[in-house]
């Protein structure tokens, strides 16, 4: 079976950090590519940030230089450092499992930046 569980949203203020957790099972983690995305409230889901199974790396560029995406394959866990939040940032964030048997979705964490 498997399990995305994201950690690690809540309530910020602007200017402040988080760090989001995915932590996966049931997947060949270290082979797939990973990625987290968002979606606030009226809009549509879309990507954050990627990573391959060799630890390549694309942003948005709405979050490029503020975000940093990395992964540990020995936990099977990625990770989502988010720096300088705006209110903007305020959104479900969802991790995703990519791979040729199928792609896979964490249930979300909720991250809201006040002003």
């Amino acid at each position: 079976q498997v399990q995305l569980v994201e950690s690690g949203g809540g309530l910020v203020q602007a200017g402040g950090s988080l760090r989001l957790s995915c932590a996966a099972s049931g997947i060949m983690f270290s082979s797939n590519v990973m990625g987290w995305y968002r979606q606030a409230p009226g809009q549509q889901r879309e990507l954050v940030a990627q990573i391959t199974r060799i630890g390549n790396t694309d942003y948005a560029a709405s979050v490029k230089g503020r975000f940093t995406i990395s992964r540990d394959n020995a936990k099977s866990t990625l990770y989502l450092q988010m720096n300088s939040l705006k209110p903007e940032d305020t959104a479900v964030y969802y991790c995703k499992s990519l791979s040729s048997y199928g792609d896979y979705w964490g249930q979300g964490t909720q991250v809201t930046v006040s002003s």
